[in-house]
């Protein structure tokens, strides 16, 4: 298994943020977290992504502990619902300073530029860009370091229907690419025409874990979109 997760859990004060909660995903899955707002997704995705810290219970991928920062850090790639992006910095700047970060030769930068056509854009400040294309930004920044497992906390939201359709294709590509990719969204279409497995929670709980078509004709999936 390239993802193992067992009993990672989270609370905020008195506020439940996620239940003890254990799956394993294999390379190359395409994996939906879905749920309502507070239901967990965001604080699991980010546990995953080490931003924040889980109170208990432990994940590896590839076999190294979450807790192993600096080896973590090239093996997965986050992609927060808010850009982190430095606005006032250029694409290129951006891209340059993520490949310092995790020790990637600046050729990569060029590479990730010319692969999501951000060349015409790399002197541009990243605050000039419209959503679409910062997401773009987003993702490539993401793919520097090459990381196996990409987590990505609703990539489509905001974006008009044409850069939504680019995400698509983007995370179909990387997809086709072997990456294992974990994606938060509320939209049961781009569920549908993306995923290969679907995870559901519900007030902190894992309440569903299987098939897409299992999901879709299941009492869970009329209930959350009732």
């Amino acid at each position: 298994m390239q993802l193992e997760v067992r009993n990672l859990s989270k609370r905020y004060d008195q506020i439940r943020g996620l239940d003890p909660t254990s799956f394993d995903v294999s390379k190359g899955e395409l994996v939906a977290i879905v749920g309502h707002n507070g239901a967990g997704k965001s604080t699991l995705l980010k546990m995953l992504a080490n931003w924040i810290v889980p109170d208990g219970g432990s994940a590896r991928i590839d076999g190294i502990d979450l807790k192993n920062r600096t080896a973590v850090v090239r093996k997965v790639g986050f992609i927060p619902e808010e850009s982190n992006l430095f606005d006032f910095f250029s694409v290129e700047y951006n891209l340059k300073l993520f490949a310092a970060l995790s020790h990637t030769p600046f050729q990569r930068v060029i590479d990730i530029m010319d692969e999501f056509n951000l060349m015409p854009f790399r002197k541009s400040k990243v605050q000039s860009l419209s959503k679409g294309l910062k997401q773009r930004v987003n993702i490539g920044r993401t793919l520097i370091a090459d990381p196996p497992v990409l987590i990505l906390d609703e990539p489509t939201s905001g974006l008009d229907f044409d850069m939504t359709r680019e995400v698509y294709r983007l995370l179909n590509r990387m997809h086709d690419a072997k990456k294992t990719i974990l994606f938060t969204s509320h939209r049961p279409e781009e569920i549908k025409s993306l995923a290969t497995r679907i995870m559901v929670l519900h007030k902190g709980k894992l309440i569903f874990d299987g098939l897409p078509d299992e999901y879709f004709q299941s009492d869970i999936h009329e209930e959350l979109y009732a």
